[in-house]
């Protein structure tokens, strides 16, 4: 099976970086899409960032140029290196999984395997 969990989330300032990592602990199957999602309180769950098995990686628009997403499929690990971080970032921070190449891979429902998250919180 697979097993998420997310670490690397903590409390920073406006204009501090952070750095994510989600591991699959139970690599059993082949994660070829996995994806970053946010989700603040009383908001909607919000699509980050998505990287593919083979490193292609897409953006949502603000948080593009900030935030930058990696992996390492030998570890079964993917990364979210945060940068220029802004009190609207602040929200707790989801890894994603599917074992399919998705098209639609900013929807949160086409995701299988999802972490418990971890939180960010950022201070003016």
């Amino acid at each position: 099976q697979v097993h998420l969990v997310e670490s690397g989330g903590g409390l920073v300032q406006v204009g501090d970086s952070l750095n994510l990592t989600c591991t699959n602990s139970e690599p059993t199957v082949t994660l070829y899409t996995m994806a970053w999602f946010r989700q603040a309180p009383g908001k909607e769950r919000e699509f980050l960032a998505a990287i593919s098995w083979w490193g292609s990686t897409s953006y949502a628009d603000s948080v593009k140029g900030r935030f930058t997403a990696s992996g390492d499929n030998a570890k079964s690990t993917v990364y979210l290196q945060m940068s220029s971080l802004k009190p609207d970032d602040t929200a707790v921070y989801y890894c994603a999984a599917s074992a399919a190449v998705l098209g639609d891979y900013r929807s949160d429902h086409r995701y299988n395997y999802w972490g418990p998250g971890t939180q960010v919180t950022v201070t003016s």
